[in-house]
């Protein structure tokens, strides 16, 4: 078998893998153990959130078998579900690319998150018990995530699960299938913020703060925090993704 042929799913490639360079990509990617579709798409997930591939990169079928050792099957099912997940997309007779966001795509997300986050916030009063304690449990989850120093998609699941948990507090399913929609945009572009800025602890503290305000009643106040915390979000990840930031917008 030659060097650059992909070996069978589940075997070892023979030796630790060199550094990425332009033509190869996707040298650091590698599988310990047998290898599965979700292992494949776990181990791709890991190089986006680290950002040891970046938004825009073709994720070419051959590249990603030959640096694997698995088949073009196993890899092309693989990007499938990264690309129903929001990671990544795909363009008709071009191919699988890591998702890459434009500045109107972020703000236009930020918008709707707000709607949505502060539609949720807003009924905290009305919310089931179920459901605001689905927020505390998001919060001390996020908490313990940031005191392990959890990896960059661990982090950012936690993160994105406090907001997920404010909207669901509209109670309406329609309503949380919109916000997870929005979220799957926007996943790497957070794990990005959250890199640059490795303040998970602050973090925690600015959302627990938030929810103090609504355990305590202050649900306007609450609301208009939320309001200024997605505002600022937005444009930490323009700057993060560098792209332009129009104050008009």
């Amino acid at each position: 078998m030659s060097d650059h042929s992909p070996q069978p799913d589940g075997q070892p490639d023979g030796g630790p893998h060199p550094p990425p360079t332009p033509e190869r990509p996707f040298a650091t990617l590698s599988l310990e153990h047998s290898s599965t579709v979700d292992r494949v798409a776990e181990e791709l997930r890991r190089a986006l959130f680290d950002g040891e591939v970046g938004p825009g990169t073709p994720l070419r079928e051959l590249a990603l078998a030959e640096a694997m050792g698995v088949s073009r099957s196993t890899i092309r099912e693989a990007l499938g579900a990264l690309v129903a997940e929001g990671l990544a997309t795909r363009e008709p007779n071009r191919g699988v690319f890591v998702t890459e966001l434009d500045p109107q795509a972020v703000h236009d997300v930020g918008l709707a998150r707000a709607v949505l986050e502060v539609a949720g916030a807003r009924r905290w009063a009305g919310a089931s018990d179920e459901e605001r304690e689905a927020v505390r449990e998001a919060i001390a989850s996020f908490r313990d995530a940031a005191a392990v120093g959890a990896d960059p998609s661990e982090l950012t699941a936690a993160h994105l699960a406090i907001h997920r948990s404010i909207a669901a507090l509209a109670g309406s399913p329609r309503l949380l299938a919109l916000a997870d929609a929005l979220y799957a945009e926007i996943r790497l572009g957070l794990a990005k913020v959250d890199r640059i800025r490795r303040n998970a602890e602050d973090q925690v503290a600015a959302h627990q703060a938030l929810v103090d305000l609504l355990e305590q009643g202050e649900v306007e106040t609450a609301a208009r925090e939320l309001e200024e915390h997605l505002a600022h979000a937005e444009t930490s990840m323009l700057e993060a993704l560098h792209l332009p930031h129009d104050e008009g917008t």
